[in-house]
């Protein structure tokens, strides 16, 4: 996947994120869990784009690691929010794959991006 296409695909994953939080029930519980994954939900496209400006392959490297965590912790929190009764789990399926496949391009940059600098 190209570089331009994976900061759209990001911005859009970021901006169902911020749907799925404004549809959380203004609770104590959905208020908090919906900061939470608006933070890791959106900061992946932000953190994406700062590594596509990396002064350096281990800058670059650095930033898709970020990438790589804030995907991961946004799974987390699709999670609580489906087993605190919040959301129904069919209602995310089609979010949390997309956030399951850019986990797998990132952690396939990564991968990538490690053996090109061990072979150098």
């Amino acid at each position: 996947m190209d570089e331009e296409s994976l900061k759209k695909r990001l911005k859009l994953f970021a901006l169902r994120i911020i749907k799925l939080s404004e549809s959380l029930p203004q609770t104590m519980t959905g208020r908090t869990l919906g900061n939470q994954i608006i933070r890791s939900g959106t900061s992946p496209g932000a953190n994406y784009r700062a590594a596509c400006l990396a002064k350096s392959d281990k800058d670059f490297l650095n930033k898709l690691k970020m990438v790589e965590e804030e995907l991961d912790e946004t799974l987390y929190w699709f999670k609580l929010i489906i087993e605190s009764g919040l959301v129904e789990k069919s209602l995310l399926e089609k979010l949390m794959a997309e956030n399951l496949e850019l986990f797998k391009i990132i952690a396939s940059s990564i991968t990538t991006m490690k053996r090109k600098m061990n072979s150098q």
